[in-house]
């Protein structure tokens, strides 16, 4: 039979999967609103923000009393605290799929000229973002850090298009001028995907602290 306290764990487990898969879904709808200019699913993204931000306050309130009421310590400590850490992150990824559907409302740059949004590779920013989110929902949910390079290799190729959307974006402005502010628009969009990206390494961090019980934080591994 399981315990009282275990009972407790796997409902922390199920809020924050539940969490999960709402900013995995949030993120989707932004990828679609972008590259469709679809203001109406931009605006449902808005509207269920109030969601996940319910999700994060409960989560939150759920691991304070969890600690309060039963000291856990060792591995059940860690899964409280790389939970309340991993809904505060997802928290903040919602944030910047709700900045992408603001921009797909404001209307006034939609409509980009479809080469330079390939130059950008920011189609394939949203995938290997979204797969980085997926792949570390998975990844707590087997208690399997195997993955977790993999995941964390995905953020280096998310950097990678990053920097290079900043040449790619230099370059074209100095030849459409015109297009500056929407230029500008754009580059704060592509920062937010990649910042996604830096927050789905931050999770695979937290996964790996809890299962392995290791600290990945600024490149330093403490066994």
């Amino acid at each position: 039979m399981m315990k009282h306290t275990e009972k407790e764990l796997e409902s922390l487990k199920d809020e924050v999967n539940e969490m999960w898969r709402l900013v995995i879904s949030q993120c989707e709808k932004a990828k679609e609103a972008f590259l469709n200019s679809d203001i109406e699913l931009a605006r449902e993204i808005i509207s269920r923000e109030k969601r996940v931000d319910a999700f994060d306050l409960k989560i939150d309130s759920d691991c304070e009393n969890y600690i309060a009421l039963f000291a856990p310590v060792a591995i059940d400590l860690r899964l409280v605290l790389s939970i309340l850490k991993i809904s505060n992150t997802l928290e903040r990824i919602a944030d910047f799929a709700e900045g992408i559907a603001a921009y797909v409302i404001g209307n006034d740059c939609n409509g980009h000229n479809p080469e330079i949004i390939e130059d950008l590779q920011i189609e394939k920013m949203f995938s290997e973002t979204l797969s980085m989110l997926s792949d570390s929902y998975v990844a707590l949910e087997s208690e399997n850090t195997k993955v977790a390079g993999k995941i964390l290799a995905k953020d280096d190729e998310i950097d990678g298009y990053y920097h290079k959307a900043i040449d790619v974006l230099t370059n074209y402005l100095q030849a459409h001028p015109d297009y500056i502010r929407c230029g500008l628009k754009l580059m704060l969009l592509i920062r937010k995907l990649e910042r996604i990206g830096d927050h789905c390494s931050n999770i695979v961090e937290e996964i790996v602290f809890y299962i392995d019980a290791k600290v990945l934080k600024h490149g330093i591994v403490n066994k």
